[in-house]
């Protein structure tokens, strides 16, 4: 929940205190479109997702959006990729032959219900994940165990990261872990992955994913994290999104980054 949820919805516990039942009209945001998509260092395909926006009291199941035109080029190179939806009425939208590289900067373009929507993203050079460790904080009867992410940061170059971490198979989404080296560049990182409620233990497989992001990206999914916000973004109507490098109003982001990856057991 976000502050600006938090902060409505302690003013209704005060209204409530008060033997009146209040309900705060928070579904009169119209609906937005919403935009996730990315291109990696990985072999494709790439996916673009596009839904809509649903309001503040509304289950999250977040109606998809057909029939869109979807293009990603690259920009370094002049090509582009036409994507097709994977299964009509899922809004999932595949690349057919583009690669993502390192340095080269993407476009995606979206034409919905006659609205055209763009965003940019420059892949970084790829930083190599080196190992991953754990970090054990006892307290309150509890022995928490982190992933700790190790990586070497390059000296004069701005980097910004994001990091997935799965747990025996399942990605942990309602965390979101970014770093940049503004007070560590060309330094050696151990980064810790503070998660706010579930624990590792001992025999657990841990995977973590280390993304190279742009640093529009970087400030989106920040945001995110400042504003409470879990998963990929936050799609309902509130004021609090974050900033997205998608134009015309869209929620959502769209990244072109490298990956590396590390995989262990919790000891």
């Amino acid at each position: 929940m976000n502050y600006h949820k938090l902060s409505l919805f302690c003013a209704a516990l005060l209204v409530c205190s008060c033997k009146k039942t209040v309900t705060l009209n928070l579904n009169t945001a119209p609906a937005q479109i919403v935009i996730e998509g990315e291109v990696t260092s990985q072999p494709g395909p790439y996916t673009v997702t596009i839904s809509q926006s649903v309001g503040f009291y509304t289950d999250n199941t977040f109606p998809p959006v057909s029939g869109a035109s979807v293009i990603i080029s690259d920009s370094t190179l002049g090509i582009a990729d036409s994507l097709t939806e994977t299964v009509s009425g899922t809004g999932i939208y595949a690349t057919h032959s583009l690669q993502g590289i390192p340095g080269h900067i993407y476009t995606l373009s979206v034409t919905s219900q006659q609205q055209n929507y763009k965003a940019t993203s420059t892949m970084p050079m790829p930083i190599p994940l080196d190992s991953i460790s754990f970090s054990q904080l006892s307290g309150f009867g509890n022995n928490q165990i982190s992933a700790v992410a190790n990586f070497q940061d390059p000296p004069g170059v701005k980097n910004y990261y994001q990091f997935v971490e799965f747990v025996n198979g399942a990605q942990i989404t309602k965390d979101i872990f970014v770093f940049e080296d503004r007070l560590s560049d060309g330094k050696y990182i151990s980064n810790t992955l503070y998660n706010d409620t579930s624990y590792l233990f001992q025999g657990d497989e841990v995977k973590v994913n280390m993304y190279c992001i742009d640093e529009n990206v970087y400030n989106y999914f920040y945001q995110l994290m400042q504003s409470g916000g879990t998963g990929a973004f936050n799609t309902t109507a509130s004021p609090a999104n974050p900033a997205s490098n998608i134009s015309n109003g869209s929620l959502g982001y769209f990244s072109a980054h490298t990956v590396s990856s590390q995989q262990r057991v919790v000891y």
